[in-house]
C-alpha cells in the first residue's frame, strides 16, 4: 500500500512565555499544562533548618564600613522578585557607582537622587536622573544583512551552531533544496554560507597569537627538544571581548553597575552576585582613593582555565582553554552561558619525554610559562586597572569603567599552579601540609616576598610550601592578589572531591576491612540493590545497576548523594551515618542561590560537626593518618569566601566544564583531527559561532524575532504565565550550568492502593484536591481528540461539544 504523503504545518501558534512557536493548539495546550506542572514543582520550598538570629540595624551613618567622608550612601528599597519575594534593602557604594538613580525611603516616601556614577553619553558627559539614552538609528525590521532573511539566518544558526554539518553534508543538503523545491536555496554551498557568517560586523574579537621559549642555558651539545622548541599562545584582546559583553542588550536587566550591600528587612546580611560581596566594595573602596576614579563602574574579571581531553589513545589531544567573564552580570547569566562567558586563549602545554619531565629546570619552565602567558595576555586591560575608559553598555549608556582581576575559577591542581605553591599546601593560608586542620596565616604577595627574602630556598618549600622562583601573575597587576582571588569550587571540591572521592570510597573500604572479602561483597551488592531500589520521584534520578558505573560526572554524584545515606544505613556504624548526612547537609546549603549570615553560622557548625563525626574512619582504620586533604580543608574557607565572593554556584568549576563542550570538544570532533591544524580550525568555529549568537542577540533586542517564521503569529495570551516567566528564567535546580538535563521517569504502580476511594469525587475529597475531576477530564478530553484545534483549558466543563467548528477560538 502507497504511503500517504503528510502535510507541512507551520509553526505560527506563539506561546507568549517563552517565545516558542508550535503548530497546533493541541500542542500548545501540552506545552502550558507543563509549564504550570513545573511552576507547582518549583514552588514546593523547604524552610530553613535553623532560626533566624537576631541581627543588627542594616546601616549606620557613624559605622565604619558605610561612612564617606564625602559622600553618603543611601539605601534602595525595593522588592527582589527573582529570589524569594521578601522585601530588601540594597546600600550602593557612595563613589563607584553605575546606576542612572537611587531610590531611598524618608518618612514612606521614595526618593530618587542622582548617584556618583550616573551613565553618560558617547562624549562622556553625564546624563541627568533618569535620562534615556540615546536613540538608536532606526532599522529596517526586515533587514538581515548579511543574511537575505530572517528564515536564511535561522538556517546559518541551525546548521552551523547546532548541527554542526560537515561542509560536504552542506552542499548536498543544498543541491538537494534546489531539486525539491526547484528554487535557488537560501546560500550556494557550505563555502558561501560560511563567507556570509564571517561578514556579520557583530561580535567575533579576532583571534592573535604570540610564542615562547626557553631563554635559558641550552646546555653542551644538542639541547633537549623542549627548550630549543617555541610555543604559540592563541588569545582574544580581553578588552575588546569586555566590550562586547558588558554592551550585550540581553544582560540589561540581569546586571549590578555597582557594589552593593543587601540586607533582609530584618536586618540579615545576604550574598547572593559577586557585585553583592565584600571584595568588590573592598577593591571600590582602593579605587575611590583616587579622586579620578569617583563616578565610575568597577568591573571584576572572572577567570578560569583547566585542561581537557578531546581524544584518547594514541592521540591523546589535550587542550588548555582560558575563560573570561565580568562581574556585573548575575550568576544565572554566567551559568546559563548566554555569552557572558567567552573562551578568550589556548594556553600552551609543554611536553617532554619521560626522562625529563620530572626535572627542576622542566618544571619551573612549564610554571613560567603558565604565568608569562598569561601577563602577556591580560596587558591590554592593565592601563584600565587604574584609570577608567569610556565603555557604552547593552542599555545604550556610556560608563566611565575600571576593570580588575577578580576571582579565579580552578580545581585544586590549577590552584596550586596559580598560587605557586607546593602540591599539598593550601592556597590561601600557610597551614602545614601535614596538618591542614592547624593553624595557619592568611598567605599574600606581601608575605611571599619578605619570607623569600629571608630564607632560603629549601625553607621556603618545606616549611611555608612557597615555589620561590616564581611570582604569581597576579603581582603584575594593581589590587591583585592570586591568594585572595581563588575560587570556590563545589564540583571538584565538594561534590566530586569530598563525596565521590572521599566519603564514598572510605565507606566501601572500611566494609572491606570490617568483614571479609565474600561478605564484603554481599553488603556493598545489597547497598547497589538499594540505591536501585529507590522509587521514582520527580527531580531524582535512579540507578538501575546500583552505583556500579565507571566514570563519574558531576551530575552522577549530585544524583547518588540523594539517595546513598539510606541505602549503607545498617551496613556501616552510626557515627558514620551521620558524617554523611552532615556532609549532605552542609552540601546543599552551600548551593543555595543566595546565602545570608544565618546560613554562613550554620554552615560553620556542620564543618565542626562534621570534623568530629568523620573521626570514625580514623578509629576504624580507614584514614589511620588523619584527614589533611586539601579538598576537605577548604570547607573551613567557605563561609570567609561567601562574604567575599558572594553564592559558590556563580564561581563553581562546572561552568567551565560545561563550557568545554561547546568551546572545545564539539568544534574539535568538526575539525580534520590533524595536530598541527585542528587549533586553528577550531578558533575560526568559535569565531563564527560568537558572530551568529551577537547577531541573534543584536536581531532579538530590534524585535526583529519575535512570533512565527511564517508571518504574524497566532499569539495566546496566558497573563499568569506572563507574569511568571522572569522568575522562571533565572531559576536553575543545582546551581550547576544550565545545559544539562535531570534524568526522571515516573512509572504507574503495579497494584492498587488499598484504602483509597475508587469514584473520582470521593477520591478529590480524600485527597484535598477540588480540581482533580476537571483536570482529569480534560486530560482524558485531550488524549481522545489528539487532532484538536483548539486549547483544551478553553473549552467549558458544563458545555461539551462534537464539532471543532463549535469550538470556542483561543483568540
Amino acid at each position: 500500500m502507497a504511503r500517504v504523503p503528510k502535510s507541512f504545518k507551520p509553526k505560527n501558534i506563539l506561546c507568549p512565555t517563552c517565545r516558542q512557536c508550535f503548530s497546533s493548539r493541541a500542542g500548545l495546550s501540552n506545552h502550558r499544562r507543563i509549564h504550570r506542572q513545573n511552576e507547582h514543582l518549583r514552588q514546593l520550598r523547604f524552610p530553613s533548618a535553623h532560626p533566624q538570629t537576631p541581627s543588627p540595624p542594616p546601616f549606620d551613618e557613624s559605622h565604619s564600613e558605610f561612612a564617606s567622608p564625602r559622600r553618603s550612601t543611601r539605601p534602595a528599597v525595593r522588592t527582589d522578585g527573582a529570589t524569594s519575594q521578601r522585601e530588601e534593602t540594597v546600600y550602593t557604594h557612595p563613589f563607584l557607582n553605575g546606576n542612572n538613580s537611587i531610590g531611598y525611603r524618608l518618612d514612606d516616601l521614595l526618593l530618587t537622587h542622582m548617584s556618583p556614577g550616573c551613565p553618560r553619553n558617547s562624549n562622556g558627559a553625564l546624563l541627568m536622573p533618569n535620562q534615556p539614552p540615546p536613540a538608536a538609528a532606526p532599522h529596517d525590521p526586515d533587514d538581515f544583512t548579511p543574511f537575505t532573511s530572517r528564515a536564511a539566518f535561522k538556517l546559518s544558526q541551525l546548521l552551523y551552531t547546532r548541527s554542526g554539518m560537515s561542509q560536504g553534508a552542506l552542499d548536498e543538503l543544498f543541491q538537494c533544496w534546489a531539486a525539491i523545491t526547484g528554487q535557488d536555496p537560501p546560500f550556494a554551498s557550505a563555502e558561501d554560507m560560511n563567507e556570509t557568517i564571517d561578514s556579520i560586523e557583530l561580535g567575533g574579537v579576532r583571534w592573535s597569537s604570540f610564542t615562547v621559549q626557553y631563554s635559558g642555558d641550552l646546555g653542551e651539545g644538542e639541547p633537549v627538544p623542549w627548550k630549543a622548541k617555541a610555543y604559540p599562545v592563541y588569545f582574544r584582546d580581553p578588552l575588546e571581548v569586555l566590550h562586547e559583553q558588558l554592551g550585550n542588550p540581553d544582560f540589561v536587566d540581569e546586571m549590578d553597575h555597582a557594589p552593593k550591600k543587601v540586607f533582609d528587612k530584618d536586618g540579615t546580611r545576604r550574598y547572593q552576585n559577586l557585585m553583592s560581596s565584600d571584595w568588590a566594595w573592598r577593591h571600590a573602596d582602593k579605587l575611590a582613593q583616587d579622586p579620578d576614579n569617583h563616578d565610575a563602574t568597577f568591573c571584576p574579571i572572572i577567570l578560569g582555565s583547566d585542561k581537557t581531553t578531546v581524544s584518547v589513545a594514541t592521540g591523546h589531544n589535550e587542550y588548555y582553554p582560558l575563560y573570561m567573564s565580568n562581574g556585573l552580570v548575575h550568576n544565572n547569566v554566567r551559568r546559563a552561558h548566554r555569552n557572558a562567558l567567552t573562551l578568550i586563549g589556548f594556553l600552551a602545554i609543554p611536553k617532554t619525554d619521560r626522562e625529563h619531565q620530572d626535572s627542576v629546570e622542566f618544571r619551573k619552565f612549564r610554571r613560567s610559562l603558565f604565568h608569562a602567558s598569561l601577563i602577556e595576555i591580560f596587558r591590554s586591560l592593565r592601563p584600565y586597572m587604574e584609570k577608567p575608559e569610556l565603555v557604552r553598555y547593552g542599555d545604550g549608556y556610556y560608563r566611565n569603567t575600571i576593570y580588575g582581576l577578580g576571582p579565579y575559577i580552578a580545581d585544586y591542581p590549577e590552584q596550586a599552579l596559580l598560587a605557586c605553591i607546593v602540591q599539598g599546601w593550601c592556597p590561601r593560608c600557610t597551614a602545614p601540609s601535614n596538618n591542614l586542620d592547624g593553624k595557619g596565616g592568611r598567605r599574600s604577595h606581601e608575605l611571599t616576598l619578605a619570607v623569600i627574602a629571608a630564607l632560603d630556598v629549601k625553607t621556603l618549600w618545606e616549611q611555608y610550601g612557597i615555589v620561590s622562583d616564581l611570582l604569581p601573575f597576579t603581582h603584575s597587576f594593581p589590587f591583585a592578589d592570586i591568594h585572595e582571588l581563588i575560587a570556590l569550587d563545589l564540583l571538584h571540591q565538594i561534590i566530586k572531591g569530598i563525596f565521590k572521592d572521599h566519603l564514598v570510597t572510605w565507606v566501601e573500604d572500611y566494609i572491606k576491612l570490617a568483614h571479609t572479602a565474600a561478605e564484603a561483597k554481599k553488603i556493598l551488592a545489597d547497598i547497589d540493590r538499594r540505591i536501585a531500589a529507590a522509587p521514582p520521584f520527580p527531580g531524582v534520578r535512579r540507578f538501575p545497576e546500583g552505583r556500579g558505573f565507571k566514570q563519574w560526572t558531576g551530575d552522577d554524584s549530585k544524583a547518588l548523594m540523594k539517595v546513598y545515606l539510606p541505602a549503607i544505613a545498617g551496613h556501616v556504624p552510626s557515627q558514620m551515618v551521620r558524617a554523611l548526612s552532615t556532609f549532605t547537609e552542609f552540601c546543599y546549603l552551600v548551593r543555595r542561590e543566595v546565602l545570608d549570615e544565618n546560613d554562613l553560622q550554620k554552615l560553620d557548625e556542620l564543618v565542626e560537626l562534621f570534623h568530629q563525626e568523620r573521626t570514625i574512619f580514623e578509629q576504624e582504620g580507614v584514614r589511620p593518618d588523619g584527614f589533611s586533604l586539601p579538598r576537605q580543608h577548604s570547607m573551613v574557607h567557605y563561609t570567609t569566601l561567601i562574604r567575599e565572593f558572594g553564592a559558590p554556584n556563580g564561581l563553581c568549576s562546572s561552568i567551565t566544564e560545561s563550557k568545554h563542550i561547546k568551546a572545545v570538544k564539539k568544534p574539535y570532533r568538526r575539525t580534520n583531527r590533524d595536530r598541527e591544524t585542528a587549533l586553528g580550525q577550531m578558533l575560526v568555529i568559535n569565531q563564527r559561532q560568537d558572530k551568529l549568537a551577537a547577531a541573534h542577540v543584536n536581531f532579538q533586542s530590534l524585535g526583529m524575532l519575535a512570533g512565527s517564521l511564517f508571518g504574524p503569529p497566532d499569539v495566546v495570551v496566558d497573563d499568569a504565565m506572563t507574569q511568571r516567566a522572569g522568575a522562571r528564567d533565572t531559576e536553575d535546580d543545582d546551581g550547576g550550568a544550565v545545559d544539562g538535563h535531570v534524568l526522571a521517569e515516573v512509572k504507574l504502580a503495579s497494584k492498587a492502593v488499598s484504602g483509597l476511594p475508587r469514584e473520582l469525587s470521593a477520591l478529590s475529597r480524600h485527597l484535598n484536591l477540588p480540581q482533580l475531576p476537571a483536570l482529569v477530564s480534560r486530560f482524558l478530553y485531550e488524549q481522545t481528540h489528539p487532532e484538536l484545534d483548539v486549547l483544551v483549558d478553553d473549552i467549558p466543563l458544563d458545555r461539551p461539544f462534537r464539532d471543532k467548528r463549535d469550538a470556542p477560538r483561543a483568540d
